[in-house]
């Protein structure tokens, strides 16, 4: 769309806006609303290293 002048800007934004918001009111309508990940999916155990000299398995009671 070619815009000559400020008005047709403003109402091409208005349009534009009403048109993004009724879509995004028909995606919540099919989608639900936006949530979070929680904390199940987003804290993932990681690898952990810690210094052997301090574990029992390496420690002079097992030997």
């Amino acid at each position: 769309m070619v815009v000559t002048n400020m008005k047709e800007l403003c109402e091409y934004v208005a349009n534009k806006r009403k048109s993004r918001s009724h879509q995004h009111a028909e995606n919540i309508r099919i989608y639900g609303a936006c949530r979070g990940m929680g904390n199940r999916r987003y804290k993932l155990p990681q690898k952990s290293s810690f210094p052997k000299q301090y574990k029992a398995a390496f420690n002079k009671i097992w030997r």
